[in-house]
């Protein structure tokens, strides 16, 4: 999926950067290892969880017990933010990705993503499907997919700046 539109927003970016390409961000949002996830409390105030995720089929996706806090905030707002970058201050990109989650249940496709959990995370996260959901070591796991409605991406360094994908 590619974005329907990419801008450099220049009131945050230096006057010799460029607007980067989706494919940039796309290697990074499948690349890293951490992710913060933000979601509303039914009373308004927000939550954010570190949390781990694999990039498949054009969208991040994420486990969690069905009774925490982000899978119950989820029940009431499905509108998150995920991010990922770098903690360095002048190096790396940035990316903000904002989108709805949405239970993932198909068990054909929720083999795919186990295996792909395996595959980027090691045998440590292992998951059977059953019931539309993982099983693991840590007990019973649901799972989304955020497919992205917004991507910011804040290029640090020489040149540093801002785009924004659409979708």
């Amino acid at each position: 999926m590619d974005p329907r539109s990419t801008e450099l927003d220049p009131r945050y970016s230096a006057p010799k950067a460029g607007a980067l390409p989706w494919s940039r961000a796309r290697e990074g949002l499948a690349a890293a290892e951490v992710y913060w996830l933000s979601t509303v409390r039914p009373d308004g105030r927000p939550h954010v969880t570190p949390l781990i995720a694999v990039w498949s089929g054009e969208a991040l996706h994420f486990c969690t017990g069905p009774d925490e806090r982000k899978a119950r905030n989820l029940e009431q707002n499905p509108e998150v933010v995920l991010t990922t970058g770098s903690d360095r201050l002048d190096e790396g990109l940035d990316l903000v990705l904002e989108g709805e989650a949405v239970r993932v249940t198909d068990e054909t496709r929720l083999r795919g993503l186990a295996a792909a959990w395996t595959d980027k995370y090691g045998p440590d996260w292992r998951f059977e499907v059953r019931a539309g959901a993982f099983v693991g070591d840590g007990g019973t796991a649901v799972v989304f997919a955020v497919a992205p409605r917004t991507v910011f991406g804040f290029a640090k360094g020489d040149p540093f700046g801002q785009t924004r994908w659409r979708f």
